[in-house]
């Protein structure tokens, strides 16, 4: 048998020795710890990047996040339920806007940025925001929209972000729970300490549902994260029919 070199026998014992650790799973992250931050005039602050559970379906409990099982349809909302098939064609496979909802159920992270006035929402998904003031005024009067209307006040320590005014168009989440233009949600956000961010959204809408439910959740700071940029474009006929040209790249 010939003799193994010394450049080999070493070889073999770093992959002999690295294997064990190879095979370690990655650490997980810890969040900041601390207590819950204030701004100058005593507000919790909410800012910073947050990772999201994600919840496709709002009725099911999953990781950091408690669901709704049994949801009391009113005869409509058990029709829009029971006919809806996403293979017909779901609005976000146009890029259409989510809505509040199925925003915050995304599993891409969000940015709160927060000031005594206004909070905002930044979702990674699709690059959207929506901005509420959070000063106590009512709701403005103007046409339905997709993230509907938000105003915010506080309740102790906990902001209330109350949101009505939607077009209708959207779905709760994933799977394709409906809601119709009736709906009113109210958010509750609370922070306990540093790294985490306590949710919960109440579901009101009378035409819908008999009755309101309601979904929570726990969201992590994620200290270590940056905001990404998220495109989607759906139907773009000039470029795909040649009107518009695809830019030469030039290195």
């Amino acid at each position: 048998m010939r003799a193994l070199s010394a450049t080999r026998v070493a070889a073999l014992l770093v992959v002999a020795f690295a294997g064990p650790l190879l095979a370690q799973p990655p650490k997980q992250y810890q969040p900041p710890s601390g207590p819950t931050p204030r701004t100058a005039k005593g507000k919790v602050d909410f800012s910073g990047v947050w990772e999201k559970p994600y919840v496709p379906d709002m009725t099911k409990d999953g990781k950091n996040q408690k669901g709704f099982a049994d949801l009391p349809f009113t005869p409509w909302g058990e029709h829009e339920w029971t006919t809806y098939d996403a293979a017909e064609g779901d609005y976000t496979g146009a890029c259409l806007p989510f809505g509040m909802t199925r925003a915050m159920n995304t599993p891409e992270p969000m940015q709160f940025m927060q000031s005594d006035t206004y909070l905002a929402f930044l979702f990674e998904q699709n690059s959207w925001f929506t901005v509420a003031p959070i000063d106590g005024r009512k709701h403005r009067d103007g046409i339905p929209t997709w993230f509907g209307d938000s105003v915010g006040h506080w309740e102790g320590d906990t902001l209330v972000i109350d949101t009505v005014n939607f077009n209708g168009k959207t779905r709760l989440d994933t799977i394709g729970h409906p809601h119709s233009d009736q709906l009113h949600l109210v958010q509750r956000f609370s922070r306990p300490d540093l790294g985490h961010l306590r949710y919960e959204v109440i579901v009101d809408d009378p035409k819908t549902f008999t009755r309101t439910w309601s979904n929570a959740r726990t969201l992590t700071l994620r200290a270590d994260w940056e905001m990404m940029e998220y495109s989607c474009e759906e139907n773009n006929k000039d470029l795909w029919e040649g009107r518009v040209k695809f830019p030469k790249y030039k290195p």
